[in-house]
């Protein structure tokens, strides 16, 4: 069976994320895709991209208008996030597929906007959680999900980063209404995505924030218990006031260990398996990580990405899927904020952290709203 045309794609936000990772990606499925549109409302900054991806790339200030005149298959998004749900919607009208930086929105609510969006035009929006699709990562959920590692018991997720003042100096970064919070949202996710990823649903959350170090809206770490609906218990930590900086899932089963050990992004050797002490050899032998090493990376989703659009089917990282992630960073602040616990489906509209992480609660609002 022949191979569909390139699909045409265009870029909106030519900033490090898309330069540095999302035109990689192009380049490594240049046999699938071809970079027709960029859009940027600062010039400068988008005729330096033009001149790195190459001068037959149209130039466009308005999203809009670049929709309008050029029509493409698939808008990839590495804008700042309080644009997503308006950048997405707006593909999404147009006919495109989407795939967006996280988060893919600032709330449970506008998620839902996409998805209203997405029936209306029979198009998907997809989120970038690139850890998911690293060779090691298929491999674990493979065994995790097989059964062969034993019933997952334990488990610990970890992304303590370090972020100084310079970092948050950035106009959009640590407000409420241009990230949609702290690290819970903008750092740590990816690593709790991955962790939803390998052990399934969520069921219970009970957590704290803190800001202890920045003078930012949102908090600068988070800590949280979570129950999953397969008896496992989890802690997960979100920081970035962490000078030795490292991203890491443990997970106990009944006959193994797994753990991922990383930074930014993972290959096999990252990945590592203890079988119990029961478990025979020859059985332990076969968890080894598969010959075919594929890191991690914007260039492995989107090759994921493609297949779907190729088969006219849901691509991973959307609907309901990526929706979990997000409901469980706003049950995260809920019961941060709250003191309370907070279980799956729980935050539906009328709920206040359905519309804003903060939940307008007085202590942690934007002053405007508390």
């Amino acid at each position: 069976m022949s191979r569909p045309a390139r699909r045409r794609v265009a870029v909106v936000g030519t900033g490090a994320i898309v330069s540095g990772s999302h035109l990689p990606a192009l380049r490594a499925h240049a046999e699938r895709v071809e970079l027709v549109a960029a859009v940027d409302v600062d010039q400068g900054r988008l005729d330096a991209f033009r001149a790195l991806a190459g001068e037959e790339v149209a130039g466009f200030t308005s999203v809009d208008e670049m929709l309008d005149a050029v029509r493409p298959g698939l808008v990839l998004i590495g804008t700042p996030p309080s644009l997503h749900r308006a950048q997405t919607v707006a593909a999404l009208k147009a006919g495109a597929w989407v795939l967006c930086e996280k988060p893919l929105t600032l709330s449970l609510a506008e998620y839902d906007e996409i998805a209203a969006a997405e029936e209306a035009s029979g198009a998907y929006a997809s989120v970038i959680f690139q850890h998911r699709y690293g060779s090691g990562a298929v491999h674990a959920r493979d065994l995790l999900t097989s059964g062969e590692l034993g019933a997952p018991r334990v488990a610990h997720c970890q992304t303590t980063w370090h972020r100084d003042a310079a970092y948050y100096a950035v106009p959009w970064r640590g407000t409420w209404a241009s990230e949609g919070g702290g690290p819970t949202m903008g750092h740590g996710i990816h690593q709790y995505d991955l962790l939803l990823h390998l052990l399934g649903p969520w069921a219970e959350i009970r957590a704290m924030a803190a800001q202890l170090v920045h003078d930012t809206e949102s908090e600068d770490v988070s800590t949280a218990l979570v129950r999953f609906e397969n008896g496992a218990l989890a802690t997960v930590v979100n920081s970035v006031l962490s000078p030795d900086e490292v991203s890491r899932i443990r997970i106990d089963c009944a006959d193994a260990t797994v753990e991922l050990t990383h930074l930014y992004g993972h290959r096999n050797e990252d990945w590592a398996y203890t079988p119990a002490p029961h478990v025979a050899s020859e059985r332990a032998d076969a968890w080894r990580t598969p010959t075919a090493d594929v890191p991690s990376s914007h260039a492995a989703q989107l090759g994921a990405l493609l297949d779907a659009y190729d088969n006219g089917v849901r691509p991973p990282g959307s609907g309901a899927d990526a929706r979990a992630t997000l409901e469980f960073a706003a049950a995260l602040y809920k019961s941060a904020f709250t003191g309370q616990p907070v279980t799956a489906g729980e935050i539906v509209p009328g709920d206040p952290f359905y519309p804003a992480m903060h939940g307008d609660h007085p202590h942690w609002a934007p002053k405007e709203h508390a």
